[in-house]
């Protein structure tokens, strides 16, 4: 079992027909989260910018890992969203995104926050892997492509 699959659940999956914009997804995730896990939608969305403005967590390939810091979150949770039209997210090959991981941590966590982004870069930096997410239409089949992802993947 990977870290991932602990902390993202299918209902967390989400197939985005309708965001233009990065403003959009992290307005859609803050409800998202608000919903599942009553964490304020405008504290989702002004940690998830203020984040943002540090630098941009675009990957590249049309990847990015949207993550803040959530005060009184016990322990780390996530969702993603795949959106139907590209998004610019800054990245550094400069390519819009369309697969957006987004993580919340609590306040002070340190090492599980670095030890879930260090595995999501190596599954993102798969090219299977990211195909496999772009043909998938099914969130609960995405669930398991996270669930069943491994570094030997």
């Amino acid at each position: 079992m990977n870290l991932i699959s602990k902390i993202l659940t299918p209902d967390n999956i989400v197939l985005d027909a309708e965001s233009t914009s990065k403003k959009r997804v992290f307005e859609r995730v803050g409800l998202l989260f608000e919903n599942q896990l009553q964490i304020a939608r405008s504290q989702v969305f002004d940690s998830l910018f203020a984040r943002e403005k540090l630098g941009s967590t675009g990957l590249g390939q049309g990847v990015a890992i949207p993550h803040g810091r959530i005060p009184k979150l016990r322990e780390a949770t996530a969702a993603f969203v795949r959106t139907a039209h590209p998004i610019p997210f800054d990245a550094p090959d400069g390519l819009p995104v369309t697969l957006i991981f987004v993580l919340l941590v609590p306040e002070l966590a340190t090492d599980l926050h670095l030890q879930i982004l260090g595995e999501l870069a190596q599954m993102f930096s798969s090219a299977e892997f990211r195909q496999r997410l772009q043909e998938c239409d099914d969130t609960d089949a995405m669930y398991q492509l996270f669930c069943n992802w491994s570094c030997a993947a």
